[in-house]
């Protein structure tokens, strides 16, 4: 089972929020959507929120972001990031709001705090906007491919591939609507609908999103409802509303004035991004990674997600910061980096078929970013041995957060790496999965020369399912380089 898979199994779900009084009113309208839904009036605002993680609502200039039930909420806690109150928060009952509370504040804990400074969008035409290449979901998943795959639904639609339009570029991604023969390969469909669903929760108007999300009849509805009775000819026609839809909202600039808001992204929105860029180029050549050798320092396995983002909070990066992953592997801590944060992000892997798949990634990973409409930070993957590899030794130098997945690393290498530190500049955070520093190590007049003197360790648990090879919690360390702590031993001793 590949890396993302257990994302898409295991990932977090957004808690739906209390229901919210909402007034429906029937009109009829030209186009294809039926409903239009009177919601609490929001009072205005000049602040420029950030996104909240997990359900909880987001306002922004009169728009909300909502729950897939159609619901919003949102009220402000301190100590949070500032977000605009909903009219019918004063109605919400002391167990309602107290339920939000602790939902806003697990949540929104997981993840790195808002860059003011940071612009997320990616500047983009209209009308003309430049077309990546991508990696289309049709080229791995297709009735092309009928070892592997068969056509999901029994009509004749010719070559059974649809067009899914994004929400910041007009190129289309083509997916065929086919379904696996085998449990674990790529599910097409499962990739339309996990997407269409993150793109109503973040993209969309308020009165729009809810309406599309409504559980009656709201479009994921009847998708949901076309898939499950193997309806291809309703299916594909609900696609291409979707398209009309979305087009219209690019067009008219109304995409762009949402994503203007944006100062942090979401996990769930990072993932969904993450996930479709492994899906297309990593998962297809997965068991290349099969051929590490374990008992050696070349040894694979991932940090997960949600793990990463804490690393990214726990260690305070900041969009003007340098991270650097040193065995990098497939790449997509590198990117998770660049894209969450927006900071300049650097990795370096000396194992062959993992750089082939990580620079598969990066492009990958930057075509749909701008399919997405986001500008991440820039992404630099260097090949080789990390202690030799001369950029790398340059850039660590500049570094402010070194990530070293240390699990499998022989003793050797991982006393290399402590004499490696001494170049780091002070206030440098080195986190590995073992601490370099041995249990019990004091300064003392015997060994004030030891690399092991310069690093303060602190010791931090990560929770289960965090990790590629394990669903068991375990221990990680984040080691702070300060140069001046033998000086002030020496200090303390003629004291």
């Amino acid at each position: 089972m590949s890396f993302f898979s257990l994302i898409q199994k295991k990932g977090s779900k957004p808690i739906p929020p209390e229901a919210t009084s909402v007034v429906r009113k029937e009109v009829v309208r030209s186009t294809s959507i039926q409903r239009q839904i009177t919601l609490p009036r929001t009072p205005k605002s000049h602040s420029r929120p950030s996104q909240l993680h997990g359900g909880v609502s987001k306002v922004t200039n009169g728009r909300a972001r909502i729950a897939l039930n159609g619901t919003t909420s949102g009220k402000r806690k301190r100590g949070l990031q500032p977000r605009l109150l909903s009219d019918s928060d004063s109605q919400d009952s002391d167990s309602q709001t107290e339920a939000r509370k602790k939902r806003s504040t697990t949540d929104h804990s997981r993840q790195p705090s808002a860059d003011v400074r940071r612009r997320c969008r990616t500047i983009f035409s209209h009308h003309n906007d430049p077309v990546r290449h991508i990696v289309h979901a049709a080229d791995i998943a297709s009735v092309k491919r009928p070892s592997h795959y068969k056509a999901f639904f029994p009509q004749d639609l010719g070559q059974h591939v649809i067009q899914l339009q994004y929400p910041a570029a007009s190129q289309p991604e083509a997916f065929g609507l086919v379904e696996p023969l085998q449990h674990d390969d790529f599910r097409p469909l499962d990739d339309i609908k996990e997407t269409l669903e993150v793109l109503v929760e973040y993209y969309f108007p308020t009165p729009m999103a809810v309406t599309l999300s409504d559980d009656s009849h709201g479009l994921l509805r009847q998708l949901k409802r076309a898939r499950e009775r193997k309806d291809g000819l309703l299916y594909t026609s609900l696609i291409r509303q979707w398209n009309d839809t979305v087009n219209a909202l690019r067009v008219n600039g109304e995409i762009a004035r949402i994503l203007d808001d944006f100062t942090l992204l979401d996990l769930r929105l990072i993932e969904r991004i993450l996930t479709q860029t492994y899906a297309r180029t990593v998962s297809p050549r997965v068991s290349t990674l099969r051929q590490y050798e374990n008992g050696t320092d070349n040894v694979y396995g991932e940090l997960l997600p949600k793990f990463v983002s804490d690393i990214f909070r726990v260690t305070g990066l900041r969009t003007d910061h340098i991270f650097v992953d040193l065995g990098s592997g497939v790449g997509t801590v590198v990117l998770q980096a660049a894209l969450e944060v927006g900071c300049e992000s650097w990795g370096c892997e000396i194992m062959e078929n993992a750089c082939v798949l990580a620079e598969s990634q990066e492009q990958e990973f930057k075509a749909r970013c701008r399919l997405w409409g986001f500008a991440p930070g820039s992404v630099n993957l260097q090949r080789g041995d990390f202690l030799k590899n001369e950029t790398i030794n340059e850039v660590l130098q500049k570094a402010d957060v070194v990530l070293i997945n240390n699990q499998a690393f022989t003793p050797e290498l991982n006393d290399r790496l402590t004499s490696h530190f001494l170049d780091l500049k002070d206030g440098c955070q080195i986190v590995s999965l073992k601490s370099f520093v041995p249990a019990g190590h004091k300064i003392t007049s015997r060994n004030l020369n030891s690399p092991y003197n310069i690093l303060d360790v602190t010791e931090k648990r990560y929770y289960s399912a965090c990790v590629s090879w394990t669903d068991a919690p375990g221990t990680y360390y984040i080691s702070r380089k300060d140069s001046s702590r033998p000086r002030k031993f020496l200090a303390h001793l003629r004291a």
